[in-house]
C-alpha cells in the first residue's frame, strides 16, 4: 500500500513540471532580508570613500586574476619522501616475510589444559591449575585446607571459594582389594552352590 502511495505522489509531483519551473522563473526576485543599521552604516561609509565599489565588486579585475596564476608554492620538506621511502621498504619486507618459509615443520605441542596459562594473574583470579589444586587439595584434607586459607592464598573472596568448593569436585578413582572382591564374589555363588546340590540330590 506504500508503494503505491508513494508511486502516485511521486507521479503528481513530476506533472506539468517543466511549466511550473518556468512560470517560478517568470516571478520577481524575491524581496532581501532587512540588513542591521550597522551593517548599512558600513555600506555608506564604503559608497563615500569609494562610489563604484559596487561595479568593481561586480566586475573581474584582470590584475587580480593575473597575480593569482602567478603564486606558486613550493616545499623543501623531505618528510613526504620519507614517509615514501618507508612505506616501500615495509612493503618490500612483507613481500618477503610471505616467501619465508616456516624453520620449523613440527605440529606445535598442545597445552596441558587445552590453552596457554598467563604468566601473570589479577587478584581475585586463579587459573584451572589452580583450581583444581585447591580442590583436590580440600578434599583430601579439608581441615589443613579450608576455604579461608585459600582464599587467602591465591587472593580471591572467601564467599567464591566456598561455592567453588561446593559445587565442584574432582574425580577420584578407586581400585578395589582384590582379596575383598574374591570374598564377595564367594559369598554370591553360595545360594547358586546350594541349590545346584540341593538338586543332584533329589534326582
Amino acid at each position: 500500500m506504500g508503494q503505491v502511495v508513494s508511486m502516485v505522489a511521486r507521479r503528481a509531483n513530476r506533472f506539468n513540471v517543466e511549466n511550473r519551473a518556468h512560470r517560478v522563473l517568470e516571478r520577481e526576485k524575491p524581496t532581501p532580508a532587512p540588513k542591521f543599521d550597522s551593517n548599512l552604516r558600513d555600506m555608506e561609509r564604503t559608497l563615500e570613500l569609494d562610489p563604484k565599489f559596487v561595479d568593481k565588486l561586480n566586475m573581474k579585475d584582470s590584475s587580480l586574476d593575473g597575480r593569482l596564476k602567478d603564486v606558486y608554492v613550493t616545499s623543501q620538506d623531505r618528510f613526504i619522501k620519507r614517509v615514501q621511502e618507508r612505506q616501500a621498504a615495509e612493503a618490500a619486507a612483507d613481500q618477503v616475510e610471505q616467501r619465508r618459509l616456516p624453520l620449523e615443520r613440527k605440529t606445535p605441542d598442545d597445552f596441558e589444559y587445552g590453552y596457554q596459562e598467563p604468566n601473570r594473574i589479577s587478584p581475585g583470579h586463579c587459573t584451572l591449575r589452580q583450581a583444581l589444586k585447591f580442590i583436590n587439595d580440600h578434599q583430601l584434607d579439608p581441615e589443613s585446607f579450608p576455604a579461608k586459607k585459600i582464599a587467602h592464598e591465591y587472593k580471591l573472596k572467601e564467599p567464591l571459594v566456598e561455592n567453588i568448593l561446593h559445587y565442584f569436585k574432582t574425580f577420584n578413582m578407586y581400585i578395589p582389594d582384590q582379596k575383598y572382591k574374591d570374598t564377595m564374589l564367594t559369598q554370591a555363588t553360595q545360594p547358586l552352590l546350594r541349590v545346584k546340590s540341593s538338586s543332584e540330590g533329589n534326582s
